[in-house]
């Protein structure tokens, strides 16, 4: 008899909870943003563990199925009961804030397991968190997924964008076996189509900006010792920075205000101001109100022309916002910019250094790897996983880098690079014009920014026409109808707050993200309403 009468309210509880999913209105996974889903969990329409299902579900559609997408290396397997005893602490006391609950995917160079997309890492141990897992924790946030990236960073050598030896190669949600840019290629495309909540990216040159500019995403990379890089797999102490990759410049500021701050491991962190604004207070509809923008037309000389002609035009919708456009405002030392080799010297220095180190941190390697030189023995031992036939089998930045070493050649580099960047480069560009920030197409705005260590964010812009010819597919084409683009904001050491302010004025005036949607099949089809009830 009890077991019937614990049958029959089990089926009411069962029949209540499906009456009340059919009457709420979730989110849309492809669109929702922070906000909503915070909503609905506050107001009780969906606990976390269900996001954490819908958002599973989706991945498992587009993955390694349908379309292959290929941006996740591995979910979390502890997500679920995380997101369990989230939803138990909102109950009992409360929400953490905007991130409690919330899925966000990082970068498979973020330590939580190391791996870097490389099989050379693959079951070591690192000693702890990387520092922005440890805050998006604190924060609440539910660490879904490890993405797929560009292996190393990029820096293997020369190897298409979106590619490492775990994870196969990546690509687009826009253009069928598109270029997904790199290096922060998985980040990019999951959070292009409702893989996660947001994603978290890194940057040394582009790896952030670009795939953001390629996959239709608000990219945050923030000034270098804004957020830390204790716990991420390095390419340059001058250069790494880690960084938001979101659907809006909401969710984006959101993100950073999570994980920005100092840490005692990351020296550069203390170079920033003593107090770090809440970023979400410079989303300002008006913000480009009075504002003077400088346009370096020099640097988009041979960029593609409908993104020029998008470009263009943008220039008009951000006067009638208010803003003075200062075109052309040109770095003063454009011309040897272009000539200089001073990145290189730094980035392979730097990365021979930076990894030796990183490696000898570890608490377990299970290849036994210690340092580049092992790295690249073992990927010619285990060539048929990491240098495989035909498009993947170079690793001449890794050789590069280990043929050097620290001398005054790369001191004078690093220090021509800070004069090139900043005081002849961008700042000169800002102060000689009186302007307030530079911008131009996203495609071309990492250079100058990454050797000086500069912020940068990025919004989406436009497409593609349709009428776009289909480029080959080696393995991945380099453009094609409704390709992606955005435009750029581009300033001085720790103005991500105005940058952002100017980014969101643009977004909310024109909406250009959804103009376009990402191609029939690589559109998950799980939402929230085929989870919650079932």
């Amino acid at each position: 008899m009890a077991r019937n009468m614990l049958s029959l309210k089990l089926k009411l509880y069962s029949a209540f909870v499906l009456i009340f999913a059919l009457s709420v209105t979730f989110p849309d996974l492809y669109e929702a943003s922070i906000a909503e889903l915070q909503d609905g969990l506050e107001k009780g329409h969906f606990p976390s563990v269900d996001l954490v299902k819908a958002y599973f579900a989706r991945i498992e559609e587009v993955n390694l199925q349908g379309p292959t997408l290929r941006a996740v290396i591995e979910t979390n397997p502890s997500a679920l009961s995380q997101a369990a005893e989230l939803d138990l602490e909102r109950r009992l006391q409360g929400s953490r804030g905007p991130l409690h609950g919330i899925p966000i995917i990082v970068k498979d160079n973020v330590a939580t397991v190391a791996s870097e997309g490389s099989f050379a890492l693959l079951g070591s141990i690192v000693p702890r968190d990387a520092h922005v897992v440890s805050k998006l924790r604190a924060a609440g946030a539910i660490i879904l997924a490890k993405a797929n990236l560009s292996e190393w960073a990029h820096f293997r050598g020369n190897v298409p964008n979106g590619f490492s030896g775990r994870g196969g190669q990546a690509s687009s949600a826009y253009v069928p076996l598109g270029d997904p840019s790199g290096s922060s290629s998985g980040s990019g495309i999951s959070a292009s189509i409702g893989l996660a909540a947001a994603a978290l990216g890194s940057e040394t040159d582009g790896s952030i900006i670009s795939p953001s500019n390629q996959n239709n995403l608000v990219g945050i990379k923030p000034t270098v010792g804004l957020t830390s890089r204790a716990g991420v797999i390095p390419i340059s102490v001058h250069q790494d920075t880690v960084g938001p990759m979101a659907r809006s410049v909401t969710d984006a500021a959101i993100v950073l205000s999570a994980i920005a701050g100092r840490d005692p491991r990351d020296n550069f962190t203390f170079a920033q101001p003593p107090i770090v604004p809440d970023f979400t207070k410079a989303l300002k509809a008006d913000g480009l109100k009075g504002v003077r923008l400088g346009v370096p037309r020099k640097l988009f000389s041979r960029t593609n022309s409908n993104v020029v002609a998008a470009f263009n035009a943008s220039l008009d919708t951000i006067r009638g916002l208010g803003a003075t456009i200062v075109d052309p405002a040109d770095l003063p030392d454009f011309t040897e910019l272009e000539a200089s080799n001073n990145e290189t010297i730094v980035l392979d220095t730097d990365f021979k250094v930076d990894i030796n180190q990183y490696i000898s941190e570890l608490l377990e390697v299970p290849t036994g790897v210690k340092n580049l030189a092992d790295l690249i023995a073992f990927n010619i031992a285990h060539a048929d996983e990491e240098l495989v036939q035909p498009f993947w089998t170079d690793q001449s930045e890794f050789i590069a880098s280990e043929n050097t070493t620290v001398d005054q050649a790369y001191f004078n580099a690093i220090a021509a690079d800070k004069d090139l960047g900043g005081k002849r480069g961008i700042d000169g560009a800002l102060q000689t014009f009186g302007v307030d920030a530079l911008l131009m197409p996203s495609s071309v705005a990492s250079g100058p920014a990454a050797i000086v260590g500069y912020p940068i964010v990025t919004v989406p812009l436009g497409f593609l026409p349709p009428n776009t010819t289909l480029a080959p597919a080696q393995p991945v084409r380099s453009s094609g109808p409704n390709q992606p683009f955005g435009i750029a904001f581009v300033g001085t050491a720790f103005s991500e707050f105005k940058l952002i302010t100017f980014a969101f004025a643009y977004e909310q005036a024109t909406h250009n993200r959804l103009k376009v949607l990402a191609f029939p099949e690589a559109i998950p089809k799980t939402q929230l309403a085929d989870i919650v009830g079932n």
